[in-house]
């Protein structure tokens, strides 16, 4: 099971940090994807167990990624938040091989999925 929290109303160029419950997943490639209304679902940023992590380039520099293994947490740091990131976040996780292997962006490639929290930016 997935539970994301954290999301929010904020200004632009305001921070948030969203968390991810994972109880089940921490050895797994583990990822944050969003979708803005009318749009198709995007990856946002991956990581393995072991840190390593793959970013879209409209968020790199800006967001990220990290997970506490130990308590099965994945989050995300939103920093330099712009109106364009406003969307549905989505934490995911798949099988397989790891994130490294295949560092796809594509939520097609991953299996499981949260609820969801809602990120909203005005300017």
């Amino acid at each position: 099971q997935l539970v994301e929290s954290g999301g929010g109303s904020v200004q632009a160029g305001e921070s948030l940090r969203l968390s991810c419950a994972a109880s089940r997943y921490t050895d797994r490639c583990m990822g944050w994807f969003r979708q803005a209304p009318g749009k198709e679902r995007e990856g946002v940023a991956i990581i393995d167990s072991d840190a390593w992590a793959r970013y879209a380039d409209s968020v790199k520099g800006r967001f990220t990624i990290s997970r506490d293994n130990a308590k099965n947490i994945l989050y995300l740091q939103l920093n330099g938040l712009k109106p364009e990131d406003t969307a549905m976040y989505y934490c995911a996780a798949r099988g397989g091989t790891t994130c490294r292997y295949f560092p796809s962006l594509n939520s097609r490639d991953f299996s499981y999925w949260g609820q969801g929290t809602q990120v909203t930016v005005s300017s």
